[in-house]
């Protein structure tokens, strides 16, 4: 198996600006974009953040490995050094997004809830 000169000819770094640029701004757009989304549509953006988040990880710890094992020096500046730190900002934002997302919808259920609760029994 012949070693590549660089990992930005690699799909795995294709995969990575798909991931980490235009799939996110499509679900952010998106849910802009929208006047009105359903419960399970805004769940479903918010998970799909998360599993994005995870799915970006892999790539980017797959690219750092193949980083390692290549001759290129812009690659390991890139990957293996201290920059790469920044990289990983980007899924760090994708799974904080997608949790508040899906705790915005827990607790929006619950407060109603709690108001259709106090409705039920005549409490304040």
């Amino acid at each position: 198996m012949a070693v590549n000169q660089s990992v930005f000819v690699e799909l795995d770094f294709f995969l990575l600006i798909v991931l980490s640029l235009l799939l996110p701004a499509a679900i952010y757009g998106y849910m802009m974009w929208k006047r009105a989304l359903s419960r399970l549509a805004v769940f479903g953006f918010g998970i799909s953040l998360l599993v994005l988040a995870g799915v970006n990880l892999v790539v980017l710890r797959r690219l750092a490995d193949l980083a390692a094992h290549t001759p290129s020096l812009l690659d390991d500046q890139f990957f293996t050094s201290g920059i790469s730190l920044a990289l990983y900002l980007f899924p760090a934002l994708f799974a904080g997004v997608g949790i508040n997302i899906i705790s915005h919808l827990l607790v929006t259920h619950l407060d109603e809830a709690e108001r259709r609760y106090r409705a039920e029994h005549g409490e304040r």
